[in-house]
């Protein structure tokens, strides 16, 4: 790397030549030196670093190309024809329900009914399952009990399943929640 007219690394590389050569330099001295030519070579290091080699966004270059779109001429968005994507209605929803005419708001007389007008709504419903295993328990003549094996998983009185722990690491892991805000989550 060269910085106003000097060649770093080769400088560098010249002096750690010089001092292994060095015969009258004490080793601690060796060693520090050694250290300062280590410090030298990692800022040389990180000022060549911009966004296209480093995790450094486009917006802190200095000195970035800035390269202009070519007008189209058309307005911003999908054109006309563009056929977009959306929710599609399915066949068979979980819930139907049917809102009939209120026939005071309507012209008295005789009406034909149409097919219906027809919206979805598609939600999603979070709701606690809990799962009590029951361990059939059985006793012979002489008093001695013998007890279901639980499923091996199923190691307390009471606990958490799979899929609560593993939406708590989702929610902490990936959605980068506060474990205080989980716990929140996990209480309401």
């Amino acid at each position: 790397m060269k910085l106003d007219g000097i060649d770093i690394d080769g400088t560098l590389k010249e002096l750690e030549s010089t001092l292994a050569s060095e015969k009258d330099c004490s080793p601690a001295l060796k060693s520090m030196i050694g250290i300062l030519i280590l410090i030298v070579k990692l800022l040389t290091n990180r000022m060549g670093l911009n966004s296209s080699n480093s995790s450094k966004p486009p917006s802190s270059g200095p000195n970035r190309l800035k390269t202009n779109k070519k007008k189209s001429g058309k307005k911003p968005g999908g054109q006309k024809g563009h056929s977009g994507t959306t929710l599609k209605q399915i066949n068979g929803p979980d819930e139907v329900e049917i809102i009939q005419i209120d026939r005071r708001s309507i012209p008295r007389g005789y009406y034909k009914e149409l097919a219906p007008e027809i919206r979805q709504v598609f939600d999603i419903d979070i709701s606690r399952n809990v799962i009590e295993y029951q361990a059939q328990v059985l006793q012979d003549e002489n008093g001695k009990r013998f007890v279901a094996p639980f499923p091996k998983d199923v190691t307390k009185a009471v606990q958490y399943g799979k899929t609560l722990k593993a939406h708590a690491v989702y929610m902490s892991l990936y959605q980068l929640l506060p474990y205080k805000r989980v716990e929140e989550y996990f209480t309401e």
